[in-house]
């Protein structure tokens, strides 16, 4: 972790939707921690969740407000909300992950004259064209934090956000929590029970929540048409209320004749282990991401990785050396190099996996990413915030 430390005793106010699960989550917790080594006071305001308690335990205190709503008249409520916040606790940053909540935060900040930062963690939709506006907000920071080159290239197309107010800072890992050499063998062999997964039975692992664009219907697709028959597929992720879509990945590898060899576990709590136990993770995302932490999370683990060649993904693999890339919704280029990678030898996989953590190790780290955001603090604070509003 990092240890450097920020000017004064700033307080940082993170404002996001909620605090169920995912990357902009994951993010908070960081950022939170490296917020409190760092000598600040970290505050996070959502509409709360199982997360919190995360929150808490990394130094941080948790506000809960109706974050999560959208409607023009609870943005505007919670605007007053944050603003009652901001001036209660002496707030120096406030720094938005999300849309909604950042339209709230950014007003809140402009009312009490503090320092506006933004994450930009995805390539939005901007359909219909009202979008836009709607995204906007997220381009309004003093900083504009892009997760990936991929995403601050389209801040600056999209919005017209001048370079020198975006950073480019990539989520990160932990390599002592993603360590192939901490998963031993009983780890492995309980979530092999649990999947119905013989010893022996090459995997293929792609984790993801269930829907659509993720691409697991690609993967079942891909699954049918390869050499290897004996491979087995693993979905790990929840299906979030999706039950037809999920109903609709069985009826499709039922259809294909794969159904045997299909396993939709739901949430793994044991990631470092679901990885361990994998031969190949599979990133099959059919839209651009805006960064991709699975892949970084394998690579990690030393895993063989296939992501598909679009957005943050495409930022993290070097196609034949730190793992493989493959058209997004290309089924056959994705069964052909599944084939090919399970042909290398011992040697080869080996060789490709120790690239690919190292590489993490050099570039995807959570240490960097809460150094870098840090920075980005402490460069806000040396300016007037009216500046930026």
């Amino acid at each position: 972790m990092t240890n450097e430390t920020l000017p004064g005793v700033p307080v940082v106010l993170q404002v996001l939707p909620a605090l169920e699960s995912g990357g902009v989550e994951r993010g908070t917790v960081e950022i939170t921690t490296a917020i409190a080594r760092a000598g600040g006071t970290a505050l996070v305001a959502s509409a709360g969740g199982r997360m919190a308690a995360e929150v808490e335990r990394a130094g941080g205190r948790t506000f809960t407000l109706p974050l999560d709503r959208k409607s023009p008249l609870q943005l505007w409520r919670n605007a007053a909300l944050l603003a009652d916040i901001i001036r209660a606790e002496r707030v120096t940053i406030v720094h938005a992950r999300s849309r909604a909540p950042a339209w709230s935060a950014w007003l809140a900040a402009r009312r009490t004259g503090v320092h506006f930062v933004t994450t930009y963690h995805a390539p939005y939709g901007e359909r219909p064209r009202l979008k836009r506006l709607y995204n906007a907000v997220m381009a309004r920071g003093e900083v504009v934090i892009a997760i990936s080159g991929f995403i601050a290239g389209l801040v600056a197309a999209r919005h017209g956000v001048n370079w020198a107010r975006i950073r480019v800072i990539p989520r990160g890992v932990d390599p002592a929590v993603f360590d192939p050499a901490a998963v031993g063998p009983e780890r492995k062999a309980v979530l092999a029970r649990a999947w119905g997964v013989a010893e022996g039975t090459p995997v293929l692992l792609l984790p993801a929540r269930l829907t659509r664009w993720k691409g697991q219907e690609d993967m079942i697709t891909a699954l049918a048409r390869m050499r290897h028959r004996g491979a087995v597929a693993v979905l790990v992720g929840g299906d979030q209320g999706r039950r037809r879509y999920a109903e609709g990945l069985l009826a499709l590898a039922n259809r294909l004749g794969v159904a045997s060899r299909l396993r939709l576990v739901g949430h793994a709590d044991d990631m470092p282990a679901a990885f361990a136990l994998s031969d190949v993770v599979v990133s099959a995302s059919t839209e651009p991401e805006g960064f991709g932490r699975v892949v970084i999370e394998a690579q990690a683990m030393a895993r063989l990785v296939i992501a598909s060649n679009h957005g943050g993904a495409a930022e993290t693999v070097t196609h034949g050396d730190t793992g493989w890339l493959v058209p997004p919704g290309d089924t056959d280029a994705l069964a052909a190099v599944l084939d090919a990678v399970l042909d290398l030898p011992a040697a080869r996989r080996a060789a490709v996996g120790a690239r690919a953590r190292a590489a993490v190790q050099a570039r995807y780290t959570v240490a960097a990413m809460q150094q870098a955001t840090l920075e980005v603090y402490r460069d806000v604070l040396a300016t007037d915030p009216k500046a930026g509003h």
